[in-house]
């Protein structure tokens, strides 16, 4: 009897003990459940911040640019409701859509004249016979808007023999922004100086006549109009060539305006094309009307020697930059090598380009002349000119990559 009775105990016992060894794994896994659906759910919460995060930093910005550009449609579309009720300039139209559809063949392949950086580029005719040139805005382009409003707000202020002609402007909606201007028979300078066959056509009187007309160009602009005009991608592919020859400043879309009683501007975006661009402004982001005469010096050595700015060149065993390579042969007096052929009988003419070209690329903005004293020694024979300094951007023994670098169009922004 007291057998069974222990028995009977030793049974509940172990009863007990697996109920309690039941119950602890159901509290675990009741434990576990809410744990794992508790991590789930903050799991979901934080992703979601995270999209919402990610969707508010790219709306924002988003935003930003469709507000921008609806105020840039909206101030492009107020001037040219200047022009038509008669504005400063009663030379310039706007054009019906039609007419320069028309006039382009429907901007055919073959009526492409080339590829600008914010749209295409087309030659056409006018019923009245005019030929034309149009520039097409690439659609949604907030920075080619606002080349179109630069270059529709600066024609009224801006006329010269010199600075090609901005006839008129053509929109069509909201999307379709195009500026007409007059047509260039032989394009652009840098398919001359460039191209070793194109480039007879250029003899030395033609060449000196160019390096003069870009020179009273860029004077009007800084000295002249009615407002100081900054150009800051002055270039070869930016000068025009008439029927016979002669030079149209071109381009005003990264223009800057500055008013009569300021020399220079602080920016933090730098545009202009590597090469011509001076160091105060490359590094520094200083702009002034010397931004301008440093490009000038650089394309007079371009149209002297037929050489590219930002390609590199032998000598003594070295390979320089245009810029270097010609203030190498200037100071061991062999600048004559330079040239893209012998010089006919303008020997001192040339010689003296060499030297105001190496006076405009000298190092600081203070040292380079301004546009006014550089027409005048260019135009003046008998009178003595400064020796010029050592240029920046000296380089030696470039890299391969630095060789094979070839004519870029940049935009930098800068930190403050």
């Amino acid at each position: 009897m007291q057998y069974i009775t222990c028995h009977w105990f030793i049974k509940i016992d172990f009863h007990w003990n697996l109920c309690e060894c039941t119950g602890k794994t159901h509290f675990f896994r009741w434990n576990n459940a809410v744990l794992v659906g508790v991590g789930g759910f903050l799991l979901v919460i934080s992703i979601s911040c995270l999209v919402f995060h990610i969707w508010v930093k790219t709306q924002r910005p988003r935003e930003q640019t469709i507000f921008k550009l609806g105020r840039l449609y909206l101030s492009i579309q107020i001037a040219i409701n200047l022009w038509r009720m008669g504005g400063a300039n009663t030379e310039f139209s706007v054009y019906d859509f039609s007419k320069i559809k028309e006039a382009t063949n429907n901007f055919s392949i073959g009526n492409k004249l080339g590829q600008g950086g914010f749209g295409p580029v087309y030659k056409g005719r006018l019923r009245n016979g005019h030929k034309i040139a149009v520039k097409i805005l690439q659609t949604s382009s907030l920075q080619g808007l606002l080349e179109f409003q630069n270059e529709i707000q600066l024609i009224a202020k801006v006329q010269h023999k010199n600075l090609v002609k901005l006839l008129g402007c053509c929109t069509q909606g909201d999307r379709e922004k195009m500026l007409v201007y007059e047509y260039m028979e032989n394009k652009s300078l840098d398919n001359f100086i460039f191209d070793i066959i194109k480039g007879r056509r250029l003899n030395w009187s033609k060449r000196l006549r160019i390096i003069d007309g870009t020179a009273q160009g860029l004077l009007y602009l800084h000295n002249y109009s009615r407002i100081c005009i900054v150009l800051r991608d002055f270039k070869a592919s930016n000068i025009l060539l008439d029927s016979v020859m002669n030079p149209k400043v071109s381009d005003f879309g990264v223009a800057r305006i500055f008013c009569s009683n300021m020399a220079e501007s602080n920016t933090t975006r730098i545009v202009g094309t590597h090469g011509y661009i001076p160091p105060e402004y490359a590094f520094e982001g200083v702009c002034s009307t010397k931004t301008d005469v440093f490009s000038f010096g650089v394309l007079i050595l371009e149209i002297i020697s037929g050489k590219k700015t930002a390609q590199f060149y032998q000598y003594n065993g070295k390979l320089y930059n245009l810029i270097a390579y010609a203030w190498q042969l200037w100071i061991d007096e062999k600048w004559s090598e330079m040239t893209y052929c012998p010089p006919e009988n303008e020997n001192q003419e040339i010689e003296r380009c060499v030297h105001v070209a190496l006076l405009c690329v000298q190092e600081s903005a203070e040292d380079r002349p301004a546009m006014e004293r550089v027409v005048m020694m260019l135009n003046t024979k008998n009178m003595s000119l400064p020796p010029p300094k050592q240029p920046p951007y000296f380089h030696v023994n470039p890299s391969e990559e630095e060789v094979s670098s070839c004519n870029i169009t940049i935009s930098i922004t800068l930190e403050r």
